[in-house]
């Protein structure tokens, strides 16, 4: 099935996973955005989880998710910085099957206009891995609003034109074999 020929929004599940060693849910304004953003849009949140940043903590909770099959993409928020805790993309760049490059470099570029020359200091990446989508973001709540606002609502959108990532999890795999 050609992903031009399809013209209604494609929900997709999404897990959000917050980096931090000191926040909780209640506390989480990153995740909540993140969180109140997708389901605004149309998509399901599957899961959100808070972890200390860890290496291993990390790369198990996000490998489970990778591995289910109701999980289609997965938003990371925490742990992007130069600090000695900050271990996000050294704990789950190991899991991506591809790099998506253009992830981090697009956000670095839309943050210079509200953050300046400090946006070098953010190690965003992502990544596809077993069908799922994988984006890290800086913990600021900002940061969460202009990944999402400026990126990911639009690359996570199947009518968006001329691509997008929904074409690479594996809702599309479920959407194209429930239409026959």
């Amino acid at each position: 099935m050609s992903s031009k020929a399809v013209t209604e929004f494609i929900p997709l599940n999404i897990a959000i996973l917050t980096v931090s060693d000191t926040r909780t849910l209640e506390e989480d304004t990153s995740g909540q955005l993140l969180a109140d953003s997708i389901t605004e849009f149309g998509h399901h949140l599957a899961d959100r989880v808070i972890s200390t940043d860890d290496v291993y903590q990390m790369r198990a909770i996000v490998s489970n998710w990778i591995a289910d099959s109701n999980v289609h993409a997965v938003i990371v928020t925490g742990g992007t910085g130069f600090t000695p805790r900050d271990n996000t993309p050294q704990a789950l760049e190991p899991l991506f099957d591809k790099n998506i490059d253009g992830f981090g470099e697009l956000f670095r570029h839309i943050s210079y206009q509200d953050i300046g020359t400090s946006t070098v200091q953010s190690r965003a990446l992502a990544g596809i891995a077993n069908q799922t989508v994988v984006f890290c973001l800086p913990g600021s709540t900002g940061a969460c609003r202009t990944g999402w606002d400026d990126i990911l609502k639009m690359q996570l959108d199947n009518r968006h034109r001329p691509c997008n990532f929904v074409v690479h999890t594996k809702a599309w795999d479920e959407y194209c074999e429930t239409r026959g």
